[in-house]
């Protein structure tokens, strides 16, 4: 009762400006305000009831993870653990064929898949390398920005032009293939933005590595806000070219991909495509991501990510590790910033806030660092979350920020803690005891 008492008196104290009073301006500019006593009143009840039930789960069962589950109930986890992988990805594939007339789910489909790659390409840097990075949404905003720019060829922004007239290198002469070259080209030059971040971070960690990292990512903002003759300022970029079927446009032309394969025209056939084109870019990431973890490398990012003076005792390159983990997350940044700028066919820096940095951050770290199925279970669970409490308003993000604390209270590990090593002795046992029976042990 004494710890139910004092988490209703915090609630009490933490929750009367957000809930027992609102405030907004009036018709004449003047501050008015309201009152919602009730609903304070619920709010700090419920958490007095839920204390006394957590205390009193505490005091049955033991302290979270003290319980040891039979072995039946481990092994059905773990077989439903290994099937829950193949059952996602077929379900990923025929998204579109089951909601094919529900454009709602597609759309929410398109940006679930495109967080997914997000959280994969910064689990790189997080979860294997443990670099804690809260400035990633730039390698994102320079991929977006790399493609409208590259792919306009500068047409928007004629003064630019005439000050910079040897940038003008007319990529519209590809027509329909825009996209497929310069896709690349966004990933690459993100990658070389992830190299020149990486030089200065290279002695920092922790806290001081994150705030750098904060910094860089307001830097690229501001530029991209002020820089007016190339990025077109707070007004963005519009007319950013779609992509294509190799080639073939999504357009209702004799020459469109629906008159190739002879079947009706649909706006919605461009959804799809942007679906399955997302989801092979995250599948590309997730691939990338496990064959990297296998090699030399991937062993080296979670040497260092366990202990980095034990690294460099151990003669590992600190510089040469940190800067390719940098590098290839921030090299899938900038596909997903590529493929942002031509799904939208409109961006502008309103798009690459820091929110969207610690959105993605916490996917990482809700899902588990390190575990790319755990990253895709958080990403679904966030982004579909949002959509799910849209209705409650004000108390969307209470709602879900509670949810939240709860999670890291009960898994503070993440949804999917356990990762197995890439490298391990599977025979350790009955190694050690045949080198003591011959007395080499």
């Amino acid at each position: 009762m004494k710890k139910a008492v004092v988490s209703a008196v915090l609630a009490l104290v933490l929750f009367s400006l957000m809930i027992g009073i609102r405030t907004e301006s009036g018709s004449s500019g003047q501050l008015t305000y309201w009152t919602r006593f009730g609903e304070l009143a619920a709010t700090v009840g419920a958490v007095f009831v839920g204390s006394i039930i957590v205390e009193t789960l505490k005091r049955w069962i033991g302290p979270v993870g003290s319980v040891e589950l039979p072995a039946t109930v481990r092994r059905t986890f773990s077989m439903l653990g290994r099937l829950l992988t193949p059952a996602l990805l077929i379900f990923a594939l025929l998204v579109p064929v089951i909601f094919y007339n529900q454009r709602y789910l597609l759309d929410l489909g398109i940006l679930v898949l495109t967080y997914v790659m997000l959280g994969w390409g910064l689990n790189i840097v997080v979860g294997l390398a443990g670099l804690l990075d809260l400035g990633y949404v730039a390698f994102y905003a320079v991929g977006a920005y790399s493609y409208a720019l590259l792919a306009q060829s500068g047409l928007p922004f004629p003064h630019f032009m005439e000050t910079y007239p040897y940038v003008a290198i007319d990529f519209l002469q590809l027509g329909p293939w825009a996209f497929w070259v310069l896709l690349p080209v966004s990933g690459l030059l993100a990658a070389f933005w992830g190299v020149l971040l990486g030089f200065p971070v290279l002695r920092l960690r922790g806290d001081y590595l994150a705030i750098v990292t904060l910094a860089f990512g307001e830097i690229i903002r501001m530029v991209i806000l002020n820089w007016q003759e190339l990025t077109g300022g707070p007004n963005g970029i519009s007319g950013i070219p779609r992509p294509s079927v190799f080639g073939i446009p999504l357009t209702p032309g004799e020459d469109g991909f629906a008159a190739l394969i002879g079947v009706p025209f649909s706006p919605t056939h461009r959804l799809v495509f942007l679906f399955y084109l997302i989801l092979a870019l995250a599948l590309l990431t997730n691939w990338v991501t496990i064959r990297l973890r296998r090699l030399p490398i991937g062993r080296a990012w979670e040497a260092m990510r366990e202990d980095e003076i034990a690294c460099r005792a151990l003669g590992i390159n600190i510089t040469t590790t940190k800067l390719s983990a940098f590098a290839i997350g921030a090299m899938f940044g900038g596909f997903a910033g590529a493929f942002f700028a031509t799904r939208q066919g409109f961006i502008s820096p309103e798009s690459f806030t820091f929110q969207e940095s610690a959105l993605v951050l916490a996917i990482v770290v809700l899902g588990g660092m390190g575990s790319q199925l755990g990253v895709a279970l958080a990403a679904i669970a966030m982004i579909g979350g949002f959509e799910l409490f849209r209705g409650l308003d004000q108390f969307r993000m209470l709602v879900f920020g509670g949810v939240m604390v709860l999670l890291m209270v009960w898994r503070p590990r993440g949804l999917v803690s356990h990762r197995a090593p890439t490298v391990f002795l599977q025979k350790r046992t009955e190694i050690s005891s045949s080198l003591v029976k011959e007395g080499q042990g």
